[in-house]
């Protein structure tokens, strides 16, 4: 008998893959974990390869996994695709969509841009704001996809990986007092639990300064001399500076970027712009 990648199957294993676990993927798709399981198995045997490794802490693809999830979501996006096309069901509509400030100038206008070219009629409402707000306003339905920031130890694909950087203003001398006067965003986000947990550490002293969730509030104190702050590396804007490690400062870990939507009920547009992000965010 032929072998065939049926579309539901795939689109399931791209699920359990953005979940981590197949238990929250079977809340996704209203099916239980044992009938997910089963139909992981049946994809397993079909590709005649391992797909996932399953631990205590969920789900993570093998090499073999990580291959055909690049495969399954190009088969399911131009699947969708053809399906929107051939029924006469141009995308049309407004999409609320969520990205933390310090992504917004350095990916927002390529995606939005190149997405606008495919789907003209499309309106996208951005709202900008830490990442723990935006999980916040998913879970009240207030948006339908958010692009947001984790620690690398996450069982969620990671889209991008960002450095984090100690910033300041240009042509400052890098003489930082005693203790180190910081700007930081709310204290559940990652900038600040980063820069505290490797200044103590280091067992440096420091001293909040300013802490807010708004990167505006923030990059002002730098300007000003007043403090240092913590930013993802391509965010940094072009009127200051990457502190280097000659300032005596700790390192700072990389972050990742992930997607978060409710599966259960992602519009056409939703998965159509996640699934344009998916393809172009890693390329910027």
């Amino acid at each position: 008998m032929a072998s065939y990648l049926d579309i539901d199957l795939l689109r399931c294993f791209s699920i359990v893959a953005e979940t981590g676990a197949l238990s929250r993927a079977a809340e996704r798709i209203g099916r239980s974990q044992a009938a997910v399981s089963m139909q992981m198995k049946r994809l397993e045997d079909v590709v005649g390869q391992p797909l996932l490794n399953r631990t205590g802490r969920g789900v993570f693809m093998t090499v073999h996994g990580e291959r055909l999830l690049t495969h399954a979501r190009r088969i399911l996006r131009s699947h969708d695709d053809a399906l929107a096309e051939l029924s006469g069901r141009n995308l049309s509509g407004t999409l609320r969509f969520g990205c933390p400030d310090d992504y917004a100038d350095a990916f927002l206008p390529a995606l939005l841009r190149s997405f606008a070219q495919l789907h003209p009629q499309v309106m996208i409402e951005v709202v900008c704001a830490s990442t723990p707000r935006l999980v916040g306003q998913l879970d009240r339905n207030v948006l339908d996809l958010a692009l947001t920031s984790v620690s690398l130890d996450t069982p969620r694909p990671v889209l991008r990986r960002e450095d984090l950087v100690w910033v300041g203003p240009k042509n400052d001398g890098g003489d930082w007092p005693d203790p180190l006067r910081l700007a930081l965003g709310d204290p559940d986000t990652l900038d600040h639990r980063a820069a505290v947990t490797a200044l103590d550490q280091a067992k440096r002293g420091y001293q909040i300064a300013y802490s807010s969730g708004s990167l505006s509030g923030l990059l002002a104190v730098v300007r000003s001399g007043q403090a240092i702050a913590v930013l993802t590396k391509a965010a940094v804007p072009v009127d200051l500076c990457i502190l280097s490690k000659t300032a005596g400062l700790p390192d700072l870990p990389k972050i990742g970027l992930i997607l978060r939507m409710d599966e259960r009920r992602a519009s056409p547009i939703t998965r159509a712009f996640e699934a344009h992000i998916r393809t172009v965010l890693p390329t910027l």
